[in-house]
């Protein structure tokens, strides 16, 4: 099953390789060059086919557990001082997704979207300090009866050249649902209230809609 937002990419993967498959196989006779570009070509579109997957999850939904948002490994466990939304101090737990990551963003809690917002910006790797201020990014905040408002913010990595972002504000949603995605590499900030438990630690492998990050 693959996402919505990669069928132009599949499709023109799909024509470009079956061109450079039907030429090579046309015009030209060394058989290792011609193996070697065929080989190549059909690599390109299985990486673009894995990017685009978008694997079924069935999701419990529960109003004290925060799932994570996205596919990836836990690289940020600490205080901040949100200046966007907030303005004070919050927990922030931050999710970096390598390009072989599953690249949909789910929504971490059931709510109301309190706020949705598109800055764009620089495409600094998605582990640098700065990104989540400088680059292109979406910041999102639900608000939810447990834990009050969340705010998360989808951040374009060195490679990521489109964040989709489906929240607006006014809008009821559901976790564990579709909320987005973000093309080729990226990072995922959740900003949570002081005193949330935290459920995960430091490297720790997060499956969207599955792993369970914070608890009332």
């Amino acid at each position: 099953m693959f996402h919505k937002e990669g069928t132009q990419s599949i499709l023109l993967g799909t024509i470009f390789t079956a061109v450079v498959l039907l030429l090579s196989d046309n015009f030209i006779d060394t058989n290792w060059i011609k193996m070697a570009i065929q080989i190549a070509t059909l690599l390109l579109l299985i990486i673009i086919l894995q990017f685009f997957r978008n694997p079924k999850r069935t999701v419990i939904i529960n109003e004290n557990y925060i799932l994570a948002p996205v596919d990836g490994k836990v690289v940020v466990i600490e205080e901040v001082v949100e200046s966007e939304y907030f303005k004070d101090k919050r927990l922030q737990i931050s999710i970096f997704m390598s390009p072989i990551n599953v690249h949909v963003t789910r929504y971490g809690l059931s709510g109301i979207v309190k706020f949705s917002k598109y800055h764009p910006g620089k495409f600094l790797v998605a582990w640098h300090p700065k990104a989540s201020e400088e680059n292109e990014r979406t910041t999102v905040v639900i608000e939810n009866k447990t834990f009050g408002e969340i705010l998360y913010r989808q951040i374009a990595g060195a490679l990521a050249r489109r964040i989709v972002n489906y929240a607006e504000e006014g809008m009821q949603v559901i976790q564990g649902t579709d909320a987005g995605f973000i093309k080729f590499g990226s990072r995922v900030d959740i900003f949570l209230p002081l005193g949330t438990q935290v459920n995960v630690v430091l490297n720790q492998k997060a499956i969207g809609g599955k792993t369970i990050i914070a608890t009332k």
